[in-house]
């Protein structure tokens, strides 16, 4: 699946990292910035370029130290409770997810294997669990067969946590 990027969407993305997206040329530019901890980022999205032999969506971050992309994203999530937006790609049963946060954060998670989304979080180790929690907020809009396994690690960590409660 290719994901197209329409003025909709970039006024989703807007309000939700609460940055106007600019476009510039061939993309759109967001720069957030979080001045009370020092934050600043940018942000842009190539709705559809050539990308080696193919055309996709390529998704850029610039922060003053670093630079990521994720090449042909296949989708993104909003969560406006959190104020991020995770942009996903998928590729051979592996997914590689960019959630970019309105306070100016930004994290990578790259060559995960669709199998962890359908699992019991609670059995992983923390360092690979927040890889899973993250990019299972994508289940909407990852293929239907993913769907269906991610549903059921929805309520696998619901019975995870109601474990630890306990």
């Amino acid at each position: 699946m290719i994901v197209q990027f329409s003025d909709k969407d970039i006024r989703r993305l807007s309000q939700v990292l609460g940055a106007p997206g600019k476009r510039s040329g061939g993309n759109y530019r967001f720069e957030v910035e979080n001045k009370e901890q020092g934050r600043k980022l940018a942000l842009e999205i190539y709705p559809m370029i050539p990308i080696g032999k193919r055309k996709g969506a390529l998704i850029s971050v610039y922060t003053p130290t670093t630079h990521l992309q994720l090449h042909f994203c296949t989708g993104y999530v909003i969560s406006e409770m959190l104020g991020e937006v995770t942009f996903v790609g998928e590729s051979n049963g592996k997914l590689s997810g960019l959630t970019v946060e309105r306070e100016g954060g930004c994290s990578l998670y790259a060559n995960v294997d669709r199998e962890i989304l359908s699992g019991d979080f609670t059995k992983l180790g923390p360092e690979v669990m927040l890889s899973g929690i993250a990019l299972s907020l994508t289940e909407s809009v990852l293929p239907e067969e993913s769907r269906t396994k991610s549903r059921r690690v929805s309520s696998s960590v619901r019975r995870g946590i109601s474990k630890q409660k306990t």
